[in-house]
């Protein structure tokens, strides 16, 4: 089956992405308004997208509604984001901070979410999350009415001492972590279920091959 998604509705797009780019990272964004007020809200169109200088990119959807979030506004407003990750152990407050409240509502509130101060960037990280990347914004490209691609530089990042192997050598216990992904609908995933594959390398590939071949 081909979809052409010029010529379908707009949501089978979302389907279709959602429920065939997984597992996706989470990225659960914490903001500071103008205002002062704060507001965090969890996104899964997020990943890393380079390390000189370290960059990561989140896509913001705006309901067709209600417009942007007000994380996504903020992030737009100030330009200044935090970027949590998220153990299983806290998926049920990251769950909370995903509620359609009105606007102007501290979602770290309602979900009983201690915060620390970040040291680039007005909006704090919250305290409980394993890892936390400070963000300030490089670029935004509005991809359509009700979307944009925020590309954010990594100032700091934040990793709680006790997955650290080797903090001189940034060695990270990356399996005790425990990070949750999601996947399609309400569904998330464990990241406990892994193997490993080593990459390949030409000479010895050829090598191989050749040797197979007789």
């Amino acid at each position: 089956m081909r979809y052409d998604l010029s010529q379908i509705e707009k949501g089978i797009a979302y389907k279709l992405l959602a429920a065939t780019i997984t597992p996706r990272p989470i990225a659960w964004i914490v903001t500071k308004a103008a205002n002062g007020s704060l507001n965090a809200a969890p996104y899964s169109f997020f990943n890393a997208m380079g390390s000189a200088p370290p960059t990561v990119a989140i896509g913001l959807l705006a309901d067709p509604n209600r417009g942007f979030k007000d994380t996504a506004r903020n992030i737009l407003d100030t330009g200044e984001f935090v970027v949590n990750l998220v153990p299983e152990r806290l998926v049920e407050r990251m769950n909370i901070t995903a509620l359609n409240a009105p606007s102007g509502i501290d979602e770290l509130e309602l979900a009983q979410l201690e915060t620390s101060p970040s040291k680039h960037i007005a909006p704090p990280r919250i305290t409980d999350s394993p890892v936390s990347f400070e963000c300030k914004s490089l670029s935004a490209v509005v991809t359509g009415p009700q979307q944009t691609v925020v590309i954010g530089e990594v100032l700091a990042i934040h990793v709680d001492d006790s997955y650290l192997l080797d903090a001189e050598k940034a060695y990270v216990d990356t399996p005790k972590l425990d990070l949750v992904a999601r996947s399609y609908g309400s569904e998330y995933i464990r990241t406990k279920d892994r193997f490993s594959l080593d990459r390949p390398f030409w000479d010895q590939w050829k090598k191989e091959t050749d040797t197979r071949k007789g």
